[in-house]
């Protein structure tokens, strides 16, 4: 932090003697004005534009901003500079990197021009200054990584601030009274987002005064053992404070306060909160504190995504922690655990929004299940379908008698369709929640509530299976008078198929966040189920790539 202080006083002092420097008397200034404009308009001309070095990616954009103002400069105010700069070194807050704002030429150039006021300098200072405000405020609305560019099912809303032009955006970061506060205004953060940073300078203090200890493998360590690598599990769970501050480090008892310390590890790494320290916990242990560190900058970027999907009422499911929450008056308002699909039936990340619940749902098996899954059990257990209530219905509609069909010859599908009736066996539980997508996932209750007790709950075959699923009706419905729970409750009790439209769509949003929150607010690092943190990570850690929205957004 001293270091940036310093050297944007260094700055400070460059600029105020830049800006208060006397025009030289040969070139007056209107015409040294003029002649800047020239300079701006002719370097904006040309194609692949580069400004000592740095490729200048929103150049259509550029351009039309200065084409806009006559190409009259926009950088004529030092404490301008100042806050750009300022924006820039705090990139880091935010899980990004100054280099990606040419912040290291940007000292360079700045220094050049208090020195040299020419204006083929000034011309190059004024574009490439503009060209990191766009890049900066580009990320911090729209996330450095354009999330569809990764995966082509993410759909989350990607627009303009209020749907304008970047140039009228530009223009008005310019006149607002704080870049800071407008950038807050045009990229919101919100409550989650801000705690996450807040664990992302902790940890990256944690890293700088050299992070924690390995711990050896060995065999399993409890309670009342006694072995050196004790000593190494207390000096590591004190660095991230999972071990009391004040007891002692290097004691080799595995005692009551060791076993303590190890379950909140555990918990916090949604690891089986045993105190038992094997293997699996070793390892956790022993993940290098730079792998959490860009799992909270993975997790930083990705609400970037999401930023503009906040909505007052909407439903949120992390994939990797596998929960789901409601939001309400844009505050948590409930949080239950879920399921999430198996690793080769991963639940896509994207927005949609819920449009109705349907209670006791009869389940049409889908083509792919039937094909895996119901089919070969058929051929095992010719009773299968009548023990699960599942009912044959051919091509008219009309039900045909499972004993009546040869399943033996059938290997890919079968020209039938196969629907579970509705009750206490039904893969789909009491009620559904179905908002349209092309994915055909939606949330749903399950009969085997018993899974939910499993640390990692990825048993689905896409969809989400959530654990109250009548907590959730009665938030959806908000009509404690016509849809008590006990009236949902009586809907369920008779076995009858019925269908509630909501008033309005709720949105949901399907996440995928590798680090989260327990009850207290203490960070949680959770497994990477679908392996798709390290292509965010390169592509964060990866070359600047602009892809603008349009005014209406794209």
């Amino acid at each position: 932090m001293s270091s940036k202080i310093s050297f944007l006083r260094c700055f400070s002092l460059s600029l105020a003697l830049l800006f208060s420097a006397a025009t030289p008397a040969a070139e007056p200034l209107a015409d040294a004005e003029s002649t800047v404009n020239l300079a701006i308009e002719r370097l904006l001309s040309s194609e692949n534009l580069q400004i000592r070095g740095i490729e200048i990616l929103a150049e259509q954009t550029v351009f039309e901003i200065y084409q806009d103002n006559d190409f009259n400069p926009f950088w004529t105010s030092e404490s301008d500079i100042l806050e750009l700069l300022t924006l820039i070194e705090e990139a880091p807050d935010h899980g990004l990197d100054p280099d990606n704002y040419a912040v290291d030429e940007l000292r360079r150039i700045l220094s050049e021009q208090s020195r040299n006021p020419s204006v083929e300098i000034r011309a190059e200072t004024e574009i490439l200054l503009t060209e990191s405000l766009l890049r900066y405020g580009y990320h911090r609305r729209l996330g450095k990584v354009k999330a569809s560019s990764l995966d082509p099912d993410i759909n989350y809303k990607r627009t303009t601030f209020l749907d304008q032009s970047p140039s009228v955006i530009f223009r008005q970061i310019l006149a607002a009274p704080s870049m800071q506060e407008f950038i807050d205004l045009a990229a919101p953060s919100g409550p989650v987002y801000r705690r996450y940073q807040y664990w992302l300078q902790h940890y990256k203090e944690l890293a700088r005064a050299g992070g924690w200890p390995a711990v050896t493998e060995g065999p399993t360590l409890r309670l009342g053992d006694s072995d050196t690598r004790v000593a190494m599990i207390r000096a590591r769970l004190a660095v991230t404070d999972d071990l009391s501050a004040g007891l002692d480090i290097r004691s080799n008892l595995f005692d009551e306060e060791v076993q303590a310390a190890v379950m909140a590890f555990q918990a916090r790494h949604a690891l089986t909160a045993d105190g038992i320290v094997g293997k699996q916990t070793i390892a956790a242990m022993n993940v290098p504190i730079e792998q959490r560190i860009d799992q909270l900058r993975t997790s930083l970027e990705r609400l970037r995504w999401v930023n503009q999907e906040a909505a007052d009422t909407l439903v949120a499911v992390n994939i990797a922690s596998f929960r789901a929450f409601f939001y309400e008056n844009g505050q948590e308002a409930w949080a239950t655990r879920a399921m999430v699909g198996k690793s080769y039936r991963r639940t896509p990340v994207f927005r949609g929004d819920i449009a109705y619940m349907e209670f006791n749902p009869t389940w049409t098996i889908p083509p792919t299940i039937l094909r895996n899954d119901t089919l070969p059990a058929i051929k095992r257990d010719p009773g299968y379908l009548a023990s699960k209530n599942i009912r044959v219905i051919d091509s008219n509609g009309n039900f045909v008698d499972p004993a009546s069909v040869d399943w033996g010859r059938f290997s890919s599908g079968v020209p039938y369709t196969l629907r579970q009736e509705p009750g206490p066996d039904n893969a789909l539980g009491t009620v559904k929640f179905i908002f349209p997508n092309d994915h055909f996932v939606f949330l749903h209750d399950t009969p085997h509530r018993e899974l939910f007790d499993q640390p990692e709950r990825a048993f689905s075959s896409g969809c989400i299976r959530i654990e109250d699923p009548l907590k959730l009706a009665e938030l959806l419905l908000n009509d404690a008078e016509r849809y008590p729970r006990s009236e949902l409750e009586a809907i369920v009790r008779s076995r009858k198929t019925q269908r509630i439209n909501l008033p309005e769509g709720i949105p949901v949003i399907i996440i995928y966040l590798t680090s989260d929150f327990d009850l207290n607010g203490n960070i949680m690092f959770l497994k990477d189920i679908y392996g798709r943190d390290q292509k965010v990570l390169d592509a964060l850690n990866g070359p600047v790539v602009i892809d603008l929205p349009t005014a209406a957004g794209n």
